[in-house]
């Protein structure tokens, strides 16, 4: 069993950053491609970003490529993304999750956090 829970959101400015902390715990970490998904309200949930636990590849949804950055660090058991140039488009609830396979793709998550409120005020 995996265990993720989501940090930093919040409320900022159109034009601001935020960086978001998923922690994990009770699995080997580094054994897992971690994905973020986020989910507007009114609107279906959908892969923002991931990072394979292979080599450290990553993959975006086009909406956030050159704002966004997705990165871990194994010896914490935490993934990170870095958003920058927030945009008021980007506010919802965002969602860590993990899975085995080494696709940085948005199918296939085994173990989902709780969530964490992403609000970007225009």
């Amino acid at each position: 069993q995996v265990q993720l829970v989501e940090s930093g959101g919040g409320l900022v400015q159109a034009g601001g950053s935020l960086r978001l902390s998923c922690a994990a715990s009770g699995r080997t970490f580094s054994s897992f491609t971690m994905g973020w998904f986020r989910q507007a309200p009114g609107k279906e949930r959908e892969f923002v970003a991931a990072i394979s636990w292979i080599d450290d590849t990553s993959d975006y949804i086009d909406s956030v490529k050159g704002r966004f950055t997705v990165s871990r660090d194994n010896a914490k058991n935490t993934v990170y993304l870095q958003m920058n140039t927030l945009k008021p488009e980007d506010t919802a609830v965002y969602y860590c999750a993990a899975k085995w396979s080494p696709a940085v793709t948005s199918a296939g998550y085994a173990y989902w956090g709780q969530g964490t409120q992403v609000t970007v005020s225009s």
